[in-house]
């Protein structure tokens, strides 16, 4: 996938179903361009706002930025699916069977209950020091241009 600038994934922090998916891409990512920040940090607020996205989106949605595009609900976890290794993206993709409507009501209803299913972290998710780089927004980090 080539683009002038890395995909952006705004997601929340102190999601523990939101974080371990960040965990997931991290580990599974085909081409490790993917970069990433979190939603209520002062980055992915500008990044949200510069797409259209109130704060209060946020609470609903991840926003994954690809060639210039917001997308949201499942279709932002279709496009990280695309982004997979192998057996996890064919696995993945076995959900673009679903029609949009139906892909995103369930997304509305996982993302509704998420906190009470997964719970929520006591602290923000952080970045081994390794994958520092890839996470926007962090001290030393210049900002991210979308």
């Amino acid at each position: 996938m080539t683009s002038s600038s890395p995909p952006v994934l705004l997601f929340d922090t102190r999601c523990v179903l939101c974080s371990g998916a960040t965990r997931f891409l991290l580990r599974h990512e085909r081409d490790q361009d993917l970069r990433f920040a979190g939603a209520w940090s002062a980055e992915g607020r500008r990044l949200a706002e510069a797409h259209g996205l109130r704060p209060e989106d946020l609470d609903r949605t991840i926003l994954v930025i690809e060639d210039g595009r917001a997308l949201t609900k499942s279709a932002a976890v279709l496009a990280l699916a695309r982004r997979l290794k192998g057996p996890w993206r064919q696995a993945a993709s076995l959900a673009r069977l679903l029609p949009l409507p139906l892909r995103d009501r369930l997304y509305d209803r996982v993302a509704a209950r998420r906190y009470v299913w997964f719970g929520r972290l006591d602290s923000c998710f952080l970045p081994a020091p390794e994958q520092r780089a890839r996470f926007l927004g962090l001290e030393g980090e210049p900002p991210a241009r979308a």
